[in-house]
């Protein structure tokens, strides 16, 4: 159904000031895109800021049978808050207003539109640490990382935005509000619904408080840059430094093509002729961390390495992973359209994942660049592009079916991290089979039977293919 006048006069009268629902063309293309690709505009945007208010928009969604569409600040790279059917745009970016430290149970109570990287900054202050570190922790809401199970490179030794989601406060599709585990780390009081609903992407509930759990703080870091010649040495590498005992907290690769777009853009000095870099991060007790780092420069040598640098202080290590972060943006200079995909698979295919990349890149003539969390499996092809050439677009959708295709084939997963939203809902039957599928839809269908939470997400339509462009 459409939202007509007086839909929309109930909605105003749901939120304690009706200014927070948005109505112009201005606003509503505002919120017609995200990171990823696709335009669909809503009927309307609401901006709550209590649970009350979600509860009245969504019950009156529900009697309504109006699509509702959770957001938080827009850099889903999956299409997860696009309202492709129209509907309400549930805006939680204004929603800030509850960051709570508590020292003493090692948790953090949060509105849904925090910024992620706010509860970390504010955990250091107490000497403690929220681990999951998206790449877009500073501007992303935590609302938003919860519906995608956010990671980052320090999902490697400290997991995922889910292993840390104690509690949470929900919205029904119906409009009741309920709460789901607690703020113990042990509680097995029936169904998880905690850990369905992180990851779920807004299909089952709308988050509107979460409890999260906070570690203490390492004491050091030490930084380490690993030069190949070979990537496939590379992979070597990874598998035997894990294999030997260490965890990094972090450690990430670039391939050759991610090398040279960095050293083109900042000059950083970076050697161009190699393969690939590894960049890896320990943490812990300072005197630990050295014999460690011992450990891994010779591990790394013993197995091909062309040299290890070793940063001396803070600054160097700063200077040493600018080479990373610089990654996105110098890419993007080179044409102005990023493809961005998040395949993983186990560590032991590394190797043969680069390898079919290189293969696939010659195949359809793209410029693909390749870098992300090497220590998890989960790397970022990044397809550079141009979206107003049509005839390099079709290509370009070619080369990311049989990127896909290939991280299932080599006992891997669609998306490591950035979730399924639409962009990688038309190969979810490839990863989980017919039977799979189904039980998930049945589990969407037995919280939302009239289907207005985020509908047109993570499963399929009939015939949908995968599309980048938009003639």
């Amino acid at each position: 159904m459409k939202v007509t006048e007086v839909i929309l006069e109930k909605l105003k009268n749901a939120l304690v000031d009706p200014k927070r629902c948005l109505t112009s063309d201005a606003d509503l293309y505002s919120y017609a895109f995200d990171a990823s690709f696709g335009v669909h505009k809503p009927e309307v945007v609401c901006q709550p800021i209590s649970s009350k208010e979600v509860a009245s928009i969504v019950r009156i969604a529900n009697d309504d049978l109006i699509p509702l569409y959770p957001r938080g600040r827009g850099t889903s790279l999956s299409g997860g808050p696009l309202p492709v059917h129209g509907g309400i745009v549930l805006d939680f970016s204004l929603w800030d207003t509850k960051l709570v430290i508590d020292e003493e149970n090692l948790i953090a109570i949060v509105s849904p539109g925090v910024i992620t990287a706010h509860i970390n900054d504010a955990a250091n202050k107490c000497g403690l640490m929220y681990p999951p570190d998206p790449s877009s922790a500073h501007v992303s809401t935590i609302g938003g990382n919860l519906a995608e199970n956010a990671g980052g490179p320090r999902g490697l030794k400290y997991g995922v935005t889910k292993d840390y989601v104690l509690g949470l406060e929900i919205v029904t599709a119906e409009g009741k509000i309920v709460r789901t585990g607690g703020q113990t780390i042990k509680n097995v009081t029936g169904y998880d619904l905690t850990k369905l609903i992180v990851g779920s992407e807004g299909t089952l509930a709308i988050i509107t408080e979460a409890i999260v759990r906070l570690i203490p703080k390492p004491q050091a870091s030490m930084t380490a840059m690993v030069l190949f010649d070979e990537i496939i040495d590379a992979g070597k590498a990874i598998s035997k430094v894990l294999g030997s005992g260490i965890m990094p907290s972090k450690m990430e690769i670039m391939d050759q093509s991610s090398i040279i777009a960095v050293e083109q853009y900042a000059s950083l000095g970076l050697p161009v002729d190699v393969e690939a870099i590894l960049l890896i991060e320990l943490d812990g007790h300072p005197l630990a961390i050295e014999e460690e780092m011992l450990r891994v420069k010779s591990v790394c040598i013993d197995v091909g390495a062309r040299s290890v640098q070793i940063a001396q202080d803070i600054k160097e290590e700063a200077e040493l992973w600018q080479a990373r972060k610089l990654v996105s943006p110098a890419i993007v200079k080179i044409k102005p359209t990023k493809i961005a995909e998040d395949a993983t698979i186990p560590r032991s295919q590394i190797p043969e994942m680069f390898r079919r990349l290189k293969a696939i890149k010659e195949k359809y003539n793209i410029h693909l660049v390749v870098f992300g969390h090497a220590g998890d499996g989960n790397l970022h092809p990044n397809i550079i592009t141009d979206q107003r050439d049509q005839e390099e677009m079709r290509r370009v959708e070619m080369a990311v079916e049989e990127i896909f295709n290939a991280a299932i084939e080599l006992g891997g997963t669609l998306s490591g991290e950035h979730g399924i939203g639409t962009m990688k809902s038309p190969f979810m039957e490839m990863e989980l089979g017919v039977d799979g599928l189904a039980m998930m839809k049945s589990i969407k269908e037995a919280w939302d039977p009239k289907n207005i939470l985020n509908p047109g997400k993570i499963f399929p339509s009939k015939g949908q293919r995968f599309e980048l462009r938009h003639d």
